[in-house]
């Protein structure tokens, strides 16, 4: 009941008043003086809302696998999915809490009289964008992380060889996640953030094309010299490691900041996130779908 009368209030809020803030909903844009409406306060409900389901989700994830694993299934033997899947439960106990603290504090600021927000009062729109994109980078990875497991469990099989390197591609999973924590500013070159921190988040944005590069080489030289069979899973796997080589290379670009500096708010960016998710995200399900389903 308490869902379904939740779902009613978002909905009919969104549908009388949607939240006119963008997707990303930043300060003082989405302040009480810009967007008095009730859509930005239904917009922080579905957050928190979507926030527990995906948390609990995450918990449950996290201690089946740590937990309650098979006798005999130790760490080494672990299939590379579930690796990911850990990996995305820690992600997501790590940085929903924080999304959650930083639409309450837009909450208050909206509702009871709190300026954690507001320039005029004292307070940041740079915090609002921290808190933000702190969760909003690692989601990337949330999203991705279980694709790359996908991956690595398809192409072995239509390769008809044993995945190559089983032990790098677990690690890689493992420090993309952690890199991953640390450069949520690189969605933030174009503020007016000191140089070092800009090249602290442009040398680490940098770092992660090294795990990840790890994985790419991995899937190739597992395909390499086998008995492939291009079947429809096979298909979306292989479409995926062209597709996604192309997100990845213009990732690159945009870390380097002087260039971000020419490219945020074009369709480069845009490109780039979508060549990511398509190639990285919804190829990787596809796959699965075909894979795992019939």
């Amino acid at each position: 009941w308490l869902f379904l009368a939740g779902g009613l209030v978002f909905y009919g809020s969104v549908f009388f008043n949607p939240p006119e803030c963008g997707w990303t909903c930043y300060a003082p844009l989405s302040e009480s003086v810009y967007s008095p409406t009730g859509g930005v306060d239904a917009w922080i409900f579905l957050i928190h809302l979507t926030g527990i389901s995906s948390l609990v989700g995450a918990v449950n994830f996290y201690a089946t696998i740590v937990n309650m694993r098979a006798p005999g299934m130790g760490w080494g033997r672990l299939p590379l999915f579930v690796w990911t899947i850990l990996v995305y439960a820690v992600l997501l106990v790590l940085a929903l809490p924080v999304a959650a603290g930083a639409v309450t504090l837009l909450l208050t600021d909206r509702h009871f009289g709190t300026h954690f927000y507001d320039p005029t009062s004292g307070g940041s729109p740079l915090l609002w964008q921290h808190l933000f994109w702190f969760f909003g980078h690692p989601e990337v990875y949330i999203m991705v992380l279980p694709g790359f497991g996908i991956i690595s469990e398809v192409i072995p099989v239509f390769a008809r060889k044993p995945i190559f390197g089983y032990k790098a591609i677990a690690a890689a999973t493992v420090v993309i996640a952690f890199l991953g924590l640390l450069v949520w500013a690189h969605h933030m070159f174009s503020t007016p953030s000191p140089f070092i921190v800009l090249v602290f988040f442009m040398l680490g944005s940098f770092l992660i094309a090294v795990p990840t590069g790890v994985k790419m080489f991995n899937w190739i030289a597992t395909m390499w010299r086998g008995s492939i069979e291009f079947k429809t899973p096979m298909l979306f796997a292989t479409g995926f490691l062209g597709i996604f080589l192309i997100g990845g290379i213009t990732g690159i670009f945009l870390a380097v900041f002087p260039v971000d500096w020419q490219l945020t708010d074009t369709y480069f960016v845009v490109a780039h996130f979508h060549y990511v998710l398509m190639g990285g995200a919804v190829f990787a399900i596809f796959a699965g779908i075909y894979y795992w389903f019939p």
